[in-house]
């Protein structure tokens, strides 16, 4: 098991934009293996390559392990194909802003296309689930939960 060092805001690798993954090579493989067993450990249930310091466009998930049914998901070069237009709004935490969660507004639908090792897959994701992903997401953008916020509030603040 190796766990990575969780790289912590205001942290400027995490505000950049991560590159493509090439090809999945033994590295590869292993980074997720170490994201996985860095995110169990912290404990989440999601972390993306740059908040263990990397610059690919990866992220790992498991939005059912903390409640004894583990799905985990390992997502490379990951792309939203949609988005439901239905939103919820919720408590979202981020393993790299420890003990500050916020009010986060998120479709409550969003359709992933991603590849791993075993090929390329394309689903479609609700609930917690769908929360995680855009979560994920967004850090391979470079845009953390302090980014959402104030976008919600610019918004709720228009006429």
């Amino acid at each position: 098991m190796s766990v990575l060092d969780i790289v912590i805001w205001p942290d400027a690798r995490l505000t950049q934009i991560c590159t493509p993954v090439l090809e999945i090579t033994p590295e590869i493989e292993q980074l997720l293996a170490d994201m996985f067993d860095t995110m169990y450990d912290a404990p989440g249930r999601g972390l993306a390559a740059p908040q263990v310091g990397r610059s690919e466009r990866i992220f790992v998930f498991d939005a059912g392990w903390k409640t004894g049914t583990p799905t985990p998901i390992a997502c490379v070069n990951p792309e939203i194909i949609a988005l439901s237009d239905e939103r919820l709004t919720g408590e979202e935490g981020c393993l790299s802003i420890p003990g500050v969660p916020m009010d986060i507004a998120r479709a409550a639908e969003v359709t992933l296309r991603w590849t791993d090792r075993t090929g390329t897959h394309e689903r479609l994701f609700t609930g917690a689930e769908a929360v995680i992903v855009q979560h994920e997401y967004d850090h391979l953008d470079g845009i953390v939960i302090y980014d959402r916020v104030e976008q919600d509030v610019a918004k709720d603040s228009q006429p």
